[in-house]
């Protein structure tokens, strides 16, 4: 079991260290201030009794964990970009007021188009990817690196082991292929 003084003295080494750890992945200064304070009353209240041997390792887990709950918290407090206090109720009706039917959905999302445009659009994907199924192998392995990975010539090269040449030849024989063959199934993109 650490002393108190064990205990103070261990955080007082790995602080400035802590401190550091948690800038470079937050980068705010205020933030991994917090961060670090909150992982060492984490350690001090629920871990000083264990053993001096045990405290780098439990607190680098508790830092961690809290540097992940820190990203957590912040994706939550960005998922709302519009505040509902800024949307005004309409003068004729303010009791029967919903700040829900202000929102409107972007032009483009999924939720914005018919079910008929959907089930469109998902009998189009079917048949791209079938049609990429059938292409030859290198010529597949060349189009999905490039345009599906979004690979660039030179790492698409690297990772076919071929030249950067030969990516370019089988990406173009890849997109004719499709392209015909999707002409002769009706489809033009």
């Amino acid at each position: 079991m650490a002393t108190d003084k064990e205990l103070s003295d261990f955080l007082a080494v790995v602080e400035r260290r802590a401190f550091k750890q948690a800038v470079y992945a937050v980068r705010k200064d205020e933030s991994a201030l917090d961060i670090v304070q909150d992982a060492m009353i984490k350690l001090s209240e629920k871990y000083g009794d264990k053993p001096a041997s045990e405290l780098p390792l439990l607190f680098q887990r508790i830092l961690q964990n809290t540097i992940h709950d820190y990203f957590r918290r912040e994706k939550v407090r960005n998922t709302w970009v519009s505040l509902f206090s800024s949307m005004r109720p309409a003068m004729e009706d303010p009791e029967n007021f919903d700040p829900l039917e202000t929102l409107e959905s972007e032009a483009g999302s999924e939720t914005s188009e018919s079910s008929e445009d959907r089930v469109s659009r998902g009998q189009v994907l079917k048949a791209i990817d079938e049609e990429v199924q059938k292409l030859p192998t290198r010529q597949r392995e060349a189009f999905l690196m490039r345009y599906w990975e979004d690979m660039d010539v030179a790492e698409t090269a690297s990772a076919m082991g071929c030249s950067e040449g030969s990516v370019k030849t089988h990406c173009s024989r890849a997109t004719h292929a499709l392209a015909q063959a999707l002409k002769a199934r009706g489809l033009q993109l």
